[in-house]
């Protein structure tokens, strides 16, 4: 995903939107220029790995565009639906493939989204009523913060290499 042209001042929607698919292409770049081991490297004690942070942003864009503000049962969502087991990544799976897992379900998020007003509302059942606002708000968050920790790893994995 490339970082889309800086915009600074506009309406709100569109700074939203800018500011989501800014971070969606931060996200992206932590990962990019690691090798595949890198990539699934425990460096810390979590289980966590950088492909497992954008492996699990996919999920996350999955389940609030796709399963609560477009209202699809998480069944036909276009993949798994599993929570905390979305850091989870199968040995098959490529840097490249988990790339583009989030970069379709970026594109899938953006069209439903494009569908609904910024204060639609729809019910989650642990959060309660949101709204679109407060979903690209959460996605925001969410993504800047993975960004970080992802910035994190990947100094680790060079630091390393180095070593």
């Amino acid at each position: 995903m490339k970082v889309p042209t800086r915009i600074t001042d506009g309406p709100e929607r569109q700074m939203l939107e800018y500011v989501l698919d800014h971070t969606r292409a931060e996200l992206i770049d932590t990962v990019r220029g690691l090798s595949e081991a890198e990539a699934r490297r425990r460096l810390v004690p979590s289980r966590t790995t950088s492909i497992g942070l954008i492996k699990h942003a996919a999920f996350a864009e999955r389940k609030w565009f796709q399963h609560i503000l477009g209202g699809l049962p998480e069944s036909e969502c276009d993949g798994p639906m599993v929570g905390e087991a979305s850091f989870t990544v199968s040995n098959d799976e490529t840097v490249a493939d988990v790339i583009a897992e989030f970069e379709r379900a970026s594109t899938r998020a953006r069209e439903i989204a494009a569908e609904a007003e910024l204060d639609a509302t729809r019910h989650h059942a642990s959060v309660g009523t949101v709204t679109l606002r407060w979903i690209y708000l959460l996605m925001i968050q969410e993504f800047a913060r993975h960004a970080g920790h992802n910035d994190i790893l990947k100094e680790q994995a060079e630091a390393a290499n180095q070593t």
